[in-house]
């Protein structure tokens, strides 16, 4: 940033006392971002420069106070000459060099202001992505039933719900009934939705299979330091087996793998017990829940 105005102040082909060709020096100066200060001087600079060089002498005045400014340096050197007695050559030298030195700054001026090189385009910034983990799916039991038939229990965090069919795993467990519309709002606003599915395929008929929800749970989050584990249920005809541990260590490990830490739950009295062995604490340090309802 600091090597534009050197250039601009060096006519001659040495920068640093080391003389370089003028192409180099050409390349230099294009690649070399302009200050947006400088490119604003230049653009207010150039018109008066013009007004000063077409003149005969460099000494145009009138009562435009921006030429008048930018000629006041040259009108300076010429009545500090005549005070001091030098002879009329010598005082038109001085003007005509004057002149070089104003058609120099002019040739320079106009070579930044028309460099498009000199324009610096500074990109938005833009969003940090975090990149989430992918679904999972994992077989976590495998069985043969007495007609010969295969079941396997598919645990899934890709949140393929049916709210119908989560409703009848509701009714199942006897918890109440609540708008459906609600439910599928609740699914489609959570950070994590896993499931459990019973996929039970036929020894007779081959490629055919049922497909039947057993289990679900689901957190909702900041995306950054805290979760909250809600809704979890297993069907009652799976329920001790095992399948409600695996389900909640699943959901447990995939919001750790999320680098999510505070992990909450509410839990009924009887299954206080059930939490407690997953490694969960009831008040950590008095740490109390609290509630608010509307009261009416």
């Amino acid at each position: 940033m600091k090597m534009a105005p050197a250039f601009a102040a060096a006519p001659s082909s040495s920068v640093c006392g080391v003389r370089i060709p003028k192409a180099c020096r050409l390349e230099a100066q294009s690649t070399v971002p302009t200050p947006r200060f400088l490119r604003n001087r230049v653009a207010g600079t150039i018109p008066a420069l013009q007004r000063i060089i077409r003149s005969d002498n460099g000494l145009m005045v009138d009562n435009d106070k921006t030429r008048r400014s930018a000629a006041w340096s040259l009108k300076a050197g010429l009545w500090d000459s005549l005070r001091s007695g030098v002879s009329s050559y010598d005082m038109w030298d001085k003007i005509r060099e004057r002149k070089v030195e104003l058609i120099a700054m002019y040739l320079f001026c106009s070579f930044l202001k028309n460099n498009n090189s000199t324009e610096t385009v500074e990109p938005p910034l833009a969003p940090l992505e975090v990149e989430e983990p992918l679904p999972e799916d994992l077989v976590l039991l495998e069985r043969t039933l007495p007609d010969g038939s295969t079941e396997q229990i598919l645990f899934s965090s890709a949140g393929d719900v049916d709210v119908y069919d989560l409703q009848a795993l509701c009714d199942k467990v006897g918890w109440p009934r609540r708008p459906l519309s609600k439910i599928a709002a609740s699914l489609r606003n959570s950070y994590l939705v896993a499931t459990l599915h019973s996929i039970i395929r036929s020894s007779e008929a081959e490629g055919e299979e049922k497909k039947q929800l057993i289990g679900m749970a689901r957190a909702t989050s900041d995306h950054a330091f805290n979760a909250t584990i809600w809704d979890v249920l297993v069907d009652p005809s799976y329920q001790g087996q095992g399948l409600g541990k695996a389900l909640m260590e699943k959901v447990i490990r995939t919001l750790l793998q999320r680098d999510i830490n505070n992990i909450t739950l509410f839990a009924d009295n009887k299954v206080v017990d059930f939490y407690k062995n997953l490694g969960f604490e009831a008040d950590p340090q008095g740490i109390k829940g609290m509630f608010w309802y509307p009261r009416f």
